[in-house]
């Protein structure tokens, strides 16, 4: 009765409780299918989702990407992974994220944000323009509506360059002064080789070769510049970096060559499109271009440069200029000479400053020295003091030292100036040509002449040197004969020493024996003296302990006789007392004619 009353009170519970499941089933099912099925979406990794709101506030006049509660597209992207979004309010866009990779710089240009101060073209982070700072090797989800990143190459800084800094933002400085923080201009700290992230519109990295480099020229020919090659690594990505830096100098300095050329400079050349290509025909610009032109620089002409084979260098540029001067007595002379400069890592920043890259260096202050000093130099030497004599080599030491002291003052280090070659007039170089081939000619013969002497000395001692060996071999043989003779004398001397000695030895030892034996001998006596000496000594205190000789006499018989021995005592009648007893019949006797002696 009680359980009935529980189940009755216990279903008015059940009711409410299924009819909550049943609401929520109802309900909940349409709003699960409706997120999973139609407002679900994912987004892929390296992906990202711009996200647009169709419903909400209009934007303010200028504004481009919407806050939250705005309608338009949303500031905020969404990242990889999961996301729930109603289909009637917001549509989204799967774009690809922004991937720099190693070696690599992103500029971003923002266009949302607050305008720029007025002069200033690099926005600061809440500003519209171009970001000051770069972005480096990643992964950047940045909205593409209001962000632009543009990738380029990063700086590097080859082996054997530096890389010279001027500053595009900031208050012009001062043109003697180098570029200070918030300066626009010529920073004078460098970067050493290596890579760096640096934003290519707030500095210019001009790369200039250090160290030392060449001035070739060729008498009439004109010159080139050749600087070190590019050394190579194992990291390809690098080297390609290296090489766009180098081609991008390139350009700029055949761009600043064909603008000089066109304003009446005498410099003119082509840059090498890689280091290590060969150099091609020249490009001349200026007054003596259709000379140039007409002349063709090859790997020859590189070769002559040097003065030997062509090297694994670049040719920077090619030079229409060359040294030519008139020599004290009136000639003509032109040189073929190559100078060694050296451009020093704390110089580069004020030569880059002051004269310009390496082309406006060699066209403003390099070029100009040599040729000045070459033809002041030269000047007072005649012609024939470059063909014989010393002159030439007196010429090059005092062309050498003007011009290291010349460029000093300009911060660029002259190693030495080689003359490779003097170009005289033929009309003063063949008569010279024809006295010295005379008297090479006569030193011929000369030396012909004693060649012959020297020819008939030779056999002449060779002869002797026959002889000689015959000599020489005889005697040998005798002196072998000596050698063998002394030898088998000093054996058989050796052999009649060894006898000798070995018969003392023998005499020794049978001394040591004889003498061992008598000592052996003695010894023995001596102990059988000493022993038997005492032995007498112990019987004399013996005899002495008894009394008198008898009785130790007696003692000593009684020692002798046996434990068990008994004594018989026979009386014997008249006559032989031993006779034969068993036919006597005294084999057995009585008791009282037999006495036994006592046992010891």
């Amino acid at each position: 009765m009680d359980g009935a009353r529980v189940a009755e009170r216990g279903c008015p519970m059940k009711s409410p409780l299924k009819i909550v499941v049943l609401v929520v089933v109802v309900l909940g099912l349409p709003w699960f299918i409706w997120q999973w099925g139609f407002c679900r979406f994912y987004v892929e990794p390296d992906e990202m989702a711009v996200i647009t709101a169709k419903m909400g506030d209009e934007l303010p006049a200028g504004q481009i990407l919407a806050k939250q509660g705005q309608r338009g597209i949303q500031e905020d992207v969404l990242g990889e992974g999961r996301h729930f979004l109603n289909p009637w309010l917001y549509e989204r866009d799967i774009r690809p994220v922004v991937v720099i990779p190693p070696g690599k710089v992103g500029i971003v240009t923002s266009k949302v944000g607050d305008d720029l101060p007025e002069g200033e073209f690099l926005a600061e982070p809440g500003q519209k323009g171009i970001w000051r700072n770069v972005l480096g090797p990643g992964k950047y989800r940045l909205n593409p509506a209001g962000y632009q990143i543009d990738v380029v190459d990063a700086i590097s800084i080859p082996i054997g360059y530096d890389g010279v800094v001027t500053s595009l933002s900031g208050t012009q400085t001062k043109p003697s002064e180098f570029a200070q923080a918030g300066e626009k201009g010529v920073r004078s700290d460098v970067l050493q080789p290596g890579l760096y992230f640096v934003n290519p519109r707030e500095y210019k990295v001009d790369v200039l070769e250090i160290g030392v480099n060449q001035v070739s020229l060729l008498g009439k020919g004109g010159g080139a510049v050749i600087t070190k090659a590019l050394m190579t690594s194992q990291n390809v990505a690098m080297d390609a970096l290296q090489q766009n830096v180098l081609q991008e100098q390139q350009a700029k300095r055949e761009s600043y060559m064909r603008s000089e050329s066109s304003s009446g400079m005498r410099l003119g050349g082509r840059l090498a499109p890689a280091p290590a290509a060969a150099p091609a025909k020249p490009v001349a610009y200026g007054r003596e271009k259709k000379r140039v032109e007409a002349e063709k620089w090859d790997e020859s002409d590189l070769a002559r440069a040097l003065g030997g084979a062509a090297p694994a260098q670049s040719v920077t540029f090619v030079l229409e200029q060359f040294v030519e001067f008139p020599s004290r007595d009136g000639f003509e002379i032109s040189l073929d000479m190559t100078v060694e400069f050296e451009l020093l890592p704390k110089d580069v920043a004020w030569i880059f400053r002051t004269y310009g890259d390496l082309p406006a260096a060699v066209d403003k202050v390099i070029m100009p020295q040599i040729l000045s000093v070459s033809r002041l130099k030269g000047s007072a030497y005649g012609a024939k003091d470059f063909i014989v004599g010393e002159g030439r080599e007196k010429f090059q030491n005092e062309l050498t030292d003007a011009l290291a002291a010349t460029l000093a003052e300009k911060r660029i280090r002259i190693h030495a100036a080689l003359i490779r070659h003097v170009n005289v007039p033929g009309q003063i170089l063949d008569p010279i040509q024809q006295a010295s081939l005379a008297q090479e000619q006569d030193l011929t013969n000369q030396e012909k002449q004693n060649t012959a002497k020297k020819q008939a000395e030779l056999n002449t001692e060779l002869s002797l040197i026959g002889q000689r060996r015959e000599q020489v071999a005889q005697e040998t043989e005798k002196i072998k004969a000596l050698i063998k003779a002394d030898e088998e004398k000093q054996v058989a001397e050796i052999q009649g020493d060894t006898i000798r000695q070995t018969a003392e030895i023998d005499k020794q030892t049978a001394g040591v024996n004889a003498e061992r034996i008598t000592t052996l001998g003695t010894a023995d006596a001596q102990v059988v003296r000493l022993v038997e000496g005492e032995k007498a000594k112990g019987q004399q205190l013996k005899v002495k302990a008894f009394g008198d000789a008898e009785a130790y006499n007696l003692w000593t018989f009684a020692s002798g006789l046996a434990d068990d021995l008994s004594i018989n005592v026979i009386h014997a009648g008249p006559g032989t007392l031993w006779t034969d007893l068993e036919k006597a019949g005294l084999s057995d006797l009585g008791a009282g004619h037999v006495l036994q002696a006592p046992k010891k």
